[in-house]
């Protein structure tokens, strides 16, 4: 049986998804081995949103007001280096099942 809650608690999702979407997709030509392959794209998603701290919403305006101007560039540098690491980690693993 839904909770009487089921509507808004579908709204709830974490504010670094669209952000690393996004950062994955800006830099995957740099990334030849991968870009080919959404699978391997979305591992590489994954792996950057592993390593980076949940940030539950249900609205952007809502996180963005209570954001400082220092925060929203430490949370942007944690992303870019999140979202690097995870490029080079997928493409590590990928590299050691070709050999294997």
């Amino acid at each position: 049986m839904p909770t009487p809650f089921a509507a808004e608690f579908a709204s709830v999702r974490n504010h670094n998804e669209r952000a690393v979407y996004s950062v994955v997709a800006q830099h995957a030509d740099h990334y030849p081995g991968l870009a080919e392959n959404p699978e391997l794209l979305a591992d590489v998603a994954c792996v950057a949103l592993n390593r980076l701290p949940a940030r539950y919403i249900r609205h952007e305006a809502d996180y963005a007001f209570y954001l400082s101007d220092l925060e929203r560039q430490e949370g942007q540098r944690q992303l870019n280096e999140a979202v690097e690491f995870a490029f080079g980690f997928v493409q590590a693993r990928l590299a050691m099942r070709a050999r294997g």
